[in-house]
């Protein structure tokens, strides 16, 4: 299970719909051994497309830096799905650059967001659930 607070719930979900059309995109900060995210870091998609994301290198150092400092790491992503479901397409998997973090998918398909946790492990896709608090 994935652990987010509230607050970093309500920005992951807000970058969502700030930068429709496009895919929305950020890194989820907090503690490995807990799985649980305290922060969300909204980050510029640099391909700026609504089918797929990429975070800027130096988005994500300074991230880890800042994770670091605050005695946390960076442990995943979120990006959102523009019209299709809340699940990893292909490019996804294919892309995903880190066997130990939570990808967190947000869908705008329908009237109410919805956003989905997996880990991508190996070309292996497993659903995990979010739990808010």
């Amino acid at each position: 299970m994935l652990a987010v607070s509230r607050g970093a719930y309500a920005a992951l979900i807000a970058q969502a719909y700030d930068c429709y059309p496009e895919e929305a995109c950020g890194l989820l900060v907090g503690h490995p051994a807990s799985n649980s995210v305290v922060r969300f870091v909204k980050c510029e998609n640099t391909t700026h497309s609504g089918k797929v994301y990429s975070i800027a290198p130096k988005a994500l150092l300074r991230a880890e830096r800042d994770a670091e400092d605050d005695g946390m790491e960076v442990i995943g992503v979120m990006h959102s799905h523009t019209h299709t479901e809340p699940y990893p397409s292909v490019t996804d998997v294919n892309q995903a650059p880190d066997p130990s973090w939570h990808y967190v998918i947000v869908s705008l398909k329908r009237e109410t967001p919805e956003a989905r946790s997996y880990r991508l492990v190996d070309g292996t896709i497993s659903d995990e659930p979010i739990a808010v608090g």
